[in-house]
């Protein structure tokens, strides 16, 4: 058996699609991991890996994420991802053929599929998988005039309020010290919101002008890559890359917090006991980031503007009532939240199976 075919074997999910595209050389994966709560849905993801199976174990991992995301909110979606794995980056004429050609193949699961913008993929690219398919979230005008970023961040600031609350007794953030790793569509925002609301905003980027740039205008302070995970802060908000808590950073940490909006912050499933048994809340990142989520949804459904930040602000609400349950139960957040996920997918496959009976 080929490591791709073991890779799908031994997958959880509802069911794996892949396709190579031979004009570009790229492997398309589209997982599908869980459809209870409604249609597969997850955003499309274009990056250069290290083999096929690094794309695949992506999409896999990324999906089941969707899943717990959207069931963590009561959200009625299904969990499901899709990784454009490019041999290298593509540009022009032959990266617009290949997102006209992933369109089609999107467009040919007859809405079992749901798709929108993710890493390495602009708006202009999801308007090109657009005219071949009906299935992709994110584009239309009512929706463009916000980007997700801004609608992530909120999310993740009331993550912020309530993990202060839960730490400190209190959701003020003035003079309190946030950290904010990676200034790009939602550190941006949420650094201006924080800044705002009177915290001591400490910003880090891998682009150290870009991120020396946002200090300027806000009057706050920079922090090397490198320094992160010892640099004092209340709240350390991941807004970058994955795998930043592990076990390597996690006993280096110097915060009380951490609440971000990066996806998989967690190298490994250990890792949220290891922050727990340090004394620092996480806020989990499948919860705190759904903010983006929720709002592209709530806004094409056509909710009020008013509305919608109701339902990003009820992120900080969820929070705190799985940190009260973990205080209670004595474990990390992570463990209430995967049974509150488990919870509400139980129910509703009752519900379903009760309807068929």
């Amino acid at each position: 058996m080929s490591t791709l075919a073991a890779q799908i074997a031994a997958w959880d999910g509802l069911a794996t699609l892949a396709r190579f595209d031979h004009e570009t050389g790229t492997w398309i994966f589209i997982a599908l991991h869980d459809d209870t709560l409604g249609v597969p849905t997850g955003g499309t993801r274009m990056k250069v890996y290290p083999s096929p199976e690094a794309g695949l174990a992506d999409a896999h991992r990324l999906a089941a994420g969707m899943t717990a995301k959207w069931a963590a909110i009561d959200f009625p979606v299904g969990g499901g991802k899709a990784v454009l794995a490019v041999p290298r980056p593509l540009e022009g004429e032959e990266r617009r053929g290949l997102l006209r050609r992933y369109g089609r193949l999107v467009q040919a699961l007859r809405g079992g599929f749901s798709t929108g913008q993710d890493l390495g993929i602009s708006l202009a690219d999801m308007d090109v998988v657009g005219e071949e398919s009906s299935h992709v979230h994110g584009i239309g005008p009512s929706v463009r005039d916000v980007p997700s970023g801004v609608y992530t961040a909120r999310g993740v600031y009331a993550a912020v309020r309530a993990s202060l609350a839960q730490v400190f007794g209190s959701a003020e953030l003035a003079g309190r010290r946030v950290l904010v790793e990676g200034v790009g569509a939602v550190g941006v925002p949420l650094a201006r919101s924080l800044v705002r609301e009177g915290a001591k905003v400490l910003l880090s980027d891998l682009d150290a002008d870009r991120a020396a740039r946002l200090a300027a205008e806000l009057g706050a302070g920079v922090v090397a890559p490198e320094a992160v995970p010892t640099t004092a802060a209340d709240v350390y908000a991941p807004c970058a890359v994955g795998a930043v808590l592990n076990a390597r950073t996690i006993p280096r940490l110097a915060c009380r917090v951490v609440a971000g909006a990066a996806n998989n912050q967690l190298a490994e499933e250990e890792d949220a006991q290891r922050l727990h048994d340090r004394g620092i809340l996480y806020a989990p990142d499948f919860i705190a980031n759904a903010g983006g989520a929720v709002g592209l949804f709530s806004v094409e459904a056509g909710a009020s503007a008013e509305e919608v930040d109701r339902r990003l602000l009820a992120i900080g609400d969820t929070l705190g009532e799985i940190f009260r349950e973990a205080t209670e139960r004595r474990e990390s957040p992570l463990a209430g939240a995967q049974r509150r996920v488990a919870a509400v997918l139980a129910r509703r496959r009752a519900e379903r199976d009760a309807g068929r009976a």
